[in-house]
């Protein structure tokens, strides 16, 4: 799943426009964003706060597993990197 500060029918539009088929979760008022220290105070357009990007792999009980975070967007660990982190995960 994907959390944004997006408004639900901003993030639906970017998950249908690119295909994904994943959950988008909407999280105006940062509580989601601010509980993982993710907050990246007025790093969006017109100086508004959004998230750090950053990934996680959650286990059944709730228990982050696995995470990554960087300070670029455009840097993300690829499909296999995930892969091989929760393959490496004792579950």
């Amino acid at each position: 799943m994907a959390i944004s500060v997006d408004p639900p029918d901003v993030s639906e539009h970017l998950r249908q426009k690119q295909g994904y088929t994943f959950t988008f979760l909407s999280d105006p008022n940062t509580e989601t964003i601010r509980r993982y220290d993710l907050l990246h105070k007025a790093g969006g357009p017109e100086q508004h706060d959004i998230s750090r990007p950053a990934e996680f792999l959650v286990d059944r009980s709730g228990t982050v597993r696995w995470e990554n975070f960087t300070e670029d967007i455009r840097v993300r660990p690829r499909a296999e990197q995930m892969l091989a982190a929760a393959r490496a995960i004792q579950w």
